[in-house]
Order: C-alpha cells, then structure tokens, then sequence
C-alpha cells in the first residue's frame, strides 16, 4: 500500500461565531485571541510543523480579517520599521504566495458542507482537516502526531480523546476494534449518542485525516443532525472501504467554542508564558485569596 503524503490542510472558518456575540458580530470567531496569538494562527502553526504546504481556508462573508491576518501589511509594517521596531513578532503571519487559498461556503450548511466546498482545491490528494476553536496544547502537536501515525497506517484518521461518560452525548463517537497504543482501529462512529448508549469514551475531536474519497460521499449526502451536513455520517459510509483509525492525542485540549473553555485557554497560556506568566499568576492569586 502506497501511502499519498499529506500536503493540505482545509480551516472551516466560515462559521458565525453566534456563542461569542456580540464579539464575534464583525469579527470572525477564529480570530479571537489566546493571549496574544488568534485562534486561526494556533492552527496554521500546528499545520506547518506537521508538514501541511497548502493553506485552504473555507471562509463566509465578513470573514476579511482572517485574509488580512495572514497578508502583508505595509502601513503597520513601514511604521514599525520606521519606529525601528522589529517585525520578527509578524514572522508566522507571512504565509508565502501560493501557500493560502481561500474558497468561500455562501451559506452555513454544517462541517461536512464546508469541507466539501474545498473539493477543487483538494482535488485527488489526502487532506486533514482543523477546527481553530479546539485549542490543541502538545508536544509535538496533535497533527503531527497525527501524521506520524498516518505515515504508519494509511487511510483516514480522526483525533480521538477520552471523555467522561456523562458527556459522550455532546461528542461523534469511536465504535473501536482493536488498539495498539494511542492508534484505535474505527469500527463505527456515532454522532451524539444518548445518554448511556455510547459505544466507548472516545470522543471525536476537531483534527481529521482525510482521503479525497470523502468529497464524493458528501457530494450526495443528505442533511442529517440539525439540518446540516454532517462530517461524520460521511465518514462513516467510508469505514470497511477504507483503513479507519482514532488517534488519542497526547496533550491537552480547550475548547474555545465555549466560552469557559476559551477564557481557561487563556489563563492556561498566560501561565505557561515567561513573559506574563508570572504577573498573571501572582494576580490569580490575589484574586482567590
């Protein structure tokens, strides 16, 4: 089995952001920052250390910002020059021409819908897939970990972690076969179990691994739950046709869709940060006592 390296990567980011409002009325919700550093930027960082050469960004209307964040800026750019300030702080935002495309998803019809409008950009290559508001903390970072297993095994990949029981019905979850270490053969997925009827603990979250087979699946998929189209009932049409594993990741997940998790994102990596960390922490202190 010849296995096809990964080369592209899809950001769904077109989404309207509606938890955060009104933050997120004119700004897109993966720009929402963690200290110093937006969402969308975590992301195509984890993406370039896994090797990803080709940005696809699935964006909506008033979704500019992420198209600027990642562009020269030459007002800001001079000033600064000019002011004598370094602009190695700017460094990651300079993807190099012909390393982003963007393709637009005109209405918000679900994650499977918004991956598919990437299809002609994809075209017949294995792709992964990253949601920017699971903030994903690990070293080396969860795609790559989830690389190095694909580079093993082939096939399709989701990101699995173990969650509490009482929480399986808020998650897509792994029907597993066999297991050999953090890699667990995907016998079935099932989106949001009811309580109680979840087939394991291993929740779906948001990186995938994905073989261009899925675009022609989701070309005839009907709406499923929510009236949208969903990512894991096409994947699913794909397990015995295909390798299908779970990749647990080793690491720490926030999930800055909620706006707990979002704001625990954020004292987490202040925390960990030389330069705030110790201010933040001396300040949480106070704060407790």
């Amino acid at each position: 089995m010849s296995i096809k390296p990964l080369r592209k990567a899809v950001f769904p980011v077109g989404g309207l952001g509606t938890r955060f409002l009104p933050a997120t009325k004119a700004m897109p919700k993966e720009m929402l920052p963690v200290v110093d550093r937006p969402l969308i930027q975590y992301a195509v960082d984890e993406a370039i250390e896994a090797g990803i050469e080709q940005m696809i960004f699935v964006t909506g209307r008033g979704k500019h910002a992420i198209e600027d964040h990642f562009d020269i800026a030459y007002e800001l750019e001079s000033t600064m020059s000019g002011r004598g300030k370094s602009l190695q702080v700017l460094d990651a935002t300079r993807l190099k021409p012909g390393r982003v495309a963007y393709v637009r998803q005109q209405e918000p019809m679900g994650l499977g819908h918004a991956v598919w409008c990437a299809r002609d950009i994809v075209g017949d290559e294995p792709f992964a897939v990253l949601l920017a508001d699971d903030f994903m903390v690990g070293q080396p970072g969860c795609l790559k970990q989830m690389v190095e297993a694909y580079n093993k095994v082939g096939g399709n990949l989701i990101c699995a972690q173990e969650v509490a029981d009482d929480q399986t019905d808020k998650y897509g979850v792994i029907t597993p076969g066999t297991r050999d270490g953090t890699l667990t053969e995907v016998k079935g997925l099932v989106e949001k179990p009811k309580a109680g009827t979840a087939p394991s603990n291993l929740a779906v979250i948001g990186r995938y691994v994905l073989q261009p087979e899925v675009m022609r699946i989701l070309e005839t998929q009907e709406a499923g739950a929510g009236g949208e189209i969903q990512l894991t009932d096409a994947m699913a049409r794909m397990i015995g046709n295909q390798p299908f594993h779970g990749v647990t990741f080793q690491g720490v997940r926030y999930d800055c869709g909620d706006k707990a998790g979002f704001l625990q994102a954020n004292l987490a990596t202040a925390l960990a940060r030389e330069d705030v960390g110790p201010a933040v922490r001396a300040f949480a202190q106070d704060l407790l006592a």
